[in-house]
């Protein structure tokens, strides 16, 4: 286990930030923490790499207290990137990772500029690259001493769609390598294509924590069905929305999708037959909106 986390909590004069937070994450996976602007993400960050420190609560990384040999096997990616404007993009490379007591040979930071595109600014001064341009920068620094552990805040904010896909192939791809990734985020289609395991929280407390398979599956499924007949009373179906030859069937939980299939065949004509998990755009909307 790479990190467990255990009644972290953290206040800030009479405010409650985070509340009784308990999570681990485990090596070599993807861990999303997700939760609305002002939830305490970032603050959790913090106090996982001492930044800041907790009221109480318990932290091990590694199966140990943090320690300056712990840090630097952490790598880090702020939500702002905040690098040095008059360095050439190499150099910049060279000094953080130095910072970690790693001496990154020109061969790694010339593969990893290829690999982000980056290639021709080698030799270039930061303040030369565009903003995006920038935040892919900051994420090879964040991981180019070779970390075990990786922490990433926001590492989609200001990318296009371009590079967004690309940085989501670097990070499944490190994490291919047996790095384990934490990511904090608000582009939950990225989510569900990159996590292994999710932590939600809002206003400070803890909403949703688990599986992201099982917790989409938690939140009910649907069977969008086109058929040609008239849609028999089934059983298991909380709710159907029919337009006429094409219908919604909001199925309850524990429902058996293939027992449904084989009791419409018998009746009407089935032209399609998908069944729909609620997608985490939709579960974020649900389970914030409800504790508003």
């Amino acid at each position: 286990m790479t990190l467990r986390i255990e009644g972290l909590t953290k206040s800030f004069d009479s405010k409650t930030v985070l509340n009784d937070i308990s999570f681990s994450v485990d090596r070599g996976e993807v861990f999303g923490l997700l939760g609305p602007n002002g939830a305490g993400k970032t603050t959790m960050i913090l106090i996982i790499l001492d930044i800041l420190g907790p009221d109480s609560g318990r932290i091990s990384i590694f199966g140990d207290r943090l320690s300056e040999a712990i840090k630097d096997r952490i790598g880090y990616l702020p939500e702002e990137s905040d690098l040095y404007p008059n360095v050439t993009v190499r150099d910049c490379i060279r000094y953080f990772s130095r910072l970690k007591g790693f001496d990154a040979t020109d061969e790694r930071i010339d593969h990893w500029l290829q690999r982000m595109k980056l290639g021709e600014y080698g030799d270039k001064s930061v303040e030369e690259l565009s903003k995006g341009m920038q935040r892919l920068l900051h994420i090879i620094i964040s991981f180019i001493h070779e970390p075990d552990f990786l922490v990433l805040d926001e590492p989609f904010s200001g990318l296009d769609p371009v590079n967004k896909e690309l940085v989501k192939d670097i990070v499944l791809d490190l994490k291919s390598r047996g790095m384990t990734i934490i990511m904090s985020t608000h582009q939950m289609d990225e989510v569900e294509k990159m996590c292994d395991r999710i932590l939600m929280i809002n206003k400070g407390d803890q909403v949703l924590y688990g599986n992201l398979n099982e917790i989409k599956g938690r939140h009910g499924s649907s069977i969008v069905v086109a058929y040609e007949g008239e849609l028999p009373p089934l059983e298991d179906i909380e709710r159907v929305n029919d337009y006429g030859n094409f219908a919604e069937l909001i199925i309850g939980r524990g429902a058996d999708p293939q027992a449904i299939l084989r009791e419409l065949v018998e009746r009407v004509t089935i032209r399609k037959f998908e069944v729909k998990t609620p997608s985490l755009d939709e579960i974020f909307i649900e389970v914030v909106g409800n504790e508003e």
